[in-house]
Parts: structure tokens; C-alpha cells; sequence
């Protein structure tokens, strides 16, 4: 396929770091690969760590994406607890902060994204925490023991996951959230309606519309002051306020950026030689008509076909449907396609019974779909928007 010298270098040890190896493999490739990964860590899901990890239900063994012996067969080159410093463009290397450069053919940029900071005083304390790796999963359960009090800020995906997972333990759990209703950015009102009865039916402190002021010690205790004065008292804080890609390599190499790594079809950047996958890139699509940039697993990994098979001289347009899940209790939210910018919201099944859709229209098309412990509806959701949008997925 290529010259054995050559070399794919992968940033970034993701779900799409592992499909681009192994795509790069069943096309053909027969170069070497390298994958370069802050963590000591092998490939592992991102997903669980929120739900099943940190409820303990599953043990790290169960988080890895591929077994040890893929990296083996594939014959790929780990570079592991290693922070990538650089990319030197004019000579096609890509400078570790040690001081190594390792050599590139093809680079694929798969360095996802990094919680978003709570800019208010005191977030600096040892017992504010943030919740994107094993290691930070690991540290808060090492804190936080059963009867212990959990305040999360942010009613988000993450928030909304571990403060589910948290009451599963027997732990007491304040939510904070400053929009009037939680999942406000990624959802319609009826399924955030469902949630916030859900998780307070569950025993969680639901706080919305709440605005916080700063974290402060008194005596060995912990409190969030909110904007009205209130003390609110907790033994470890998780802040989940969103993510910001990581996108620093790229524009220091002077790519194209813009919430993401700018990225054509094929997942390139404005270096022939460079591609951006997964939560850090920035890609049009055609379905939707704009560019978007997606935060989820199944777009990660199409993604990374898309460019593994691009880098193999097999160029496939991705252009696919979005679609996200979330796990709560024991209810299965997925959710095909983009809710915004719908003119119409349709609300069938039954939702004390916790089992129901949320359709979402613009001009008569369906554009998207909440399906709450309805997997079935939700296929068949998929399969109509694109067809409403005529595209092939």
C-alpha cells in the first residue's frame, strides 16, 4: 500500500486513535503507525467512566477499547505518558515536551477535548474536582465514601450521569445548575421535565436557576456560597460545565480553527498531510447544511475510517447522521440527528411508564429524535430523518 518507511502518528489515545489503526490495517497499510498518548493508559472508553466505573460495575480491564495484543498484532508503536509539545510542519515531526521528535508521513489529530474550568473563587481547592479520566475517577472515589455529600455543578450529560451513579452508592447528591432546566442545550423542555423528576423521584437535591458565587472553607468544612448568600455544604465537588476541544497543536501549527479543527469531507485540515477526528474537529456537513462539531463516540469513530481510508488513497465523504445515548437509572436516553433550530416538537408514548419519543420537525421534515427506553422507535427514527433529509447512511 505504502513504502514501509512511512509513518501514520496518531495524538491522541481515543476511540479514534484505535479505529484508525485499525482501519489503517484491514485497508492495507503496511507503514509503520505510532500513537502518542498523554496517559499511561492503552485506548480506553470515555463513556462509562461517569456510569458504570465510577458506580463500580465494571473495572478498568472492561474500559479498554482493543485488548494489549491488538496493538501487538497491528504492529503499532506506543508512545504512552507522553504530552505532545509541537507539530513541526516544514519538516513533518511532531515534538514531544521532552524534547523527542517523532517523524510523520500522515498525522492524525485525535486530542478530544478538556473539561471547561468554573471561573469563580476557591475552584482551585483540593476538593473541587473534574471528571475526564480514569485517574479522576479513581481520586474522587477515593474521597467521597458512602453517606458522604457530592455537590455537582452543571446539569449536563456528565452531571446528570454521575449524580445517578453516585445515589446508586449511597452517596447524597446537590446539583446546581444555572439554566431554569437541566440538559437546556441539548434537549426540548419535555425531556428535561422527565429528568429533573427522575432524579428528584431518586433523591437528588435539584438545584435550578441557581447562580454560584464561590467555594469556601469554614473550620474544615466545605460550602458553595450561591448568588443569594446561601451556604451549601459538600465533602468533594464535580464540575461539569462543558468541554473546550483541544485544539492548541493545531493552532500553533497554524491550521485552521474555530470551535474545532477546521476539516474538509474527508476529514483533512488545510495540510494535505494532517487530519482532525473525533471531538476536536470541526467538519461540514451536508445533512444539516453548516458546520457542526460533535461530542460522541459513533461520530469518532466514523470519522476515523474516514480518514484512515482517506490516508489510504480510499476517499469516502462522511457526511453521517449524528446520534448520542446516555445512561441514567434505568433509563436509555439515544437521540438521532441535531434537535436545534425544529419548529415543531411532537411528544408520543407513555412517559410515566419512562418509556416514550420526543420528535422534532422543521418545515415537516423530522430532524431529530429522543428516544427514552425505546431502542426500536429509535432506529426507525434514524432511518426517516435521512430520508426527510435525503442522505444515505
Amino acid at each position: 500500500m505504502k513504502n514501509t518507511a512511512d509513518n501514520v502518528v496518531i495524538i491522541g489515545a481515543s476511540h479514534a486513535a484505535a479505529e484508525v489503526i485499525s482501519t489503517l490495517r484491514k485497508a492495507g497499510w503496511e507503514g509503520k503507525i505510532t500513537l502518542i498518548g498523554d496517559e499511561e493508559n492503552l485506548p480506553y472508553q470515555r463513556p462509562p467512566l461517569s456510569k458504570a466505573y465510577y458506580s463500580g460495575d465494571i473495572n478498568t480491564d472492561k474500559l479498554a477499547i482493543k485488548n494489549p495484543s491488538f496493538y501487538e498484532m497491528t504492529k503499532v508503536g506506543l508512545v504512552l505518558g507522553a504530552r505532545a509539545d509541537s507539530v513541526d510542519r516544514a519538516n513533518k515531526e511532531v515534538v514531544l515536551e521532552n524534547g523527542t521528535r517523532v517523524s510523520y508521513t500522515k498525522l492524525v489529530l485525535a486530542t478530544g477535548t478538556r473539561a471547561r474550568l468554573l471561573p469563580v473563587e476557591g475552584a482551585d481547592a483540593p476538593c473541587i474536582k473534574y471528571l475526564r479520566t480514569v485517574a479522576d475517577v479513581d481520586d474522587i472515589k477515593s474521597t467521597l465514601a458512602p453517606g458522604g455529600k457530592l455537590l455537582i455543578v452543571g446539569a449536563g450529560y456528565i452531571g446528570l450521569e454521575v449524580a445517578a451513579s453516585a445515589i446508586k452508592q449511597g452517596i447524597e447528591v446537590i446539583v446546581l445548575e444555572a439554566q431554569e432546566r437541566v440538559l437546556a442545550r441539548v434537549t426540548s423542555e419535555p425531556v428535561s421535565a422527565f429528568y429533573q423528576d427522575i432524579h428528584r423521584q431518586a433523591g437528588v437535591d435539584l438545584r435550578l436557576g441557581v447562580g454560584l458565587k464561590r467555594f469556601v472553607t469554614k473550620e474544615d468544612e466545605n460550602f458553595a456560597e450561591l448568588a443569594d448568600g446561601e451556604l451549601v455544604k459538600f465533602d468533594c465537588a464535580i464540575i461539569g460545565i462543558g468541554v473546550i476541544p483541544n485544539v492548541e497543536l493545531a493552532e500553533h501549527a497554524g491550521l485552521a480553527c474555530d470551535n474545532g479543527i477546521i476539516v474538509d469531507e474527508f476529514t483533512q485540515t488545510e495540510d494535505p498531510d494532517i487530519y482532525a477526528v473525533g471531538d476536536c474537529s470541526n467538519h461540514p456537513s451536508q445533512i444539516y447544511q453548516k458546520r457542526i462539531r460533535l461530542e460522541s463516540v459513533p461520530n469518532a469513530v466514523a470519522q476515523a475510517k474516514t480518514a484512515a481510508l482517506s490516508i489510504c488513497g480510499d476517499n469516502r465523504v462522511y457526511d453521517q447522521l449524528p446520534w448520542f445515548w446516555s445512561d441514567q437509572y434505568d433509563v436509555k436516553l439515544q437521540t438521532a440527528g441535531l434537535m436545534q433550530e425544529h419548529d415543531e416538537v411532537v411528544v408520543e408514548g407513555d412517559v410515566a411508564a419512562r418509556k416514550f419519543t420526543v420528535s422534532y420537525f422543521r418545515g415537516g421534515k423530522m430532524i431529530a429524535l429522543d428516544a427514552i427506553n425505546s431502542p426500536a422507535l429509535f432506529m426507525k427514527a434514524k432511518k426517516r430523518i435521512c430520508m426527510d433529509l435525503q442522505v444515505d447512511n
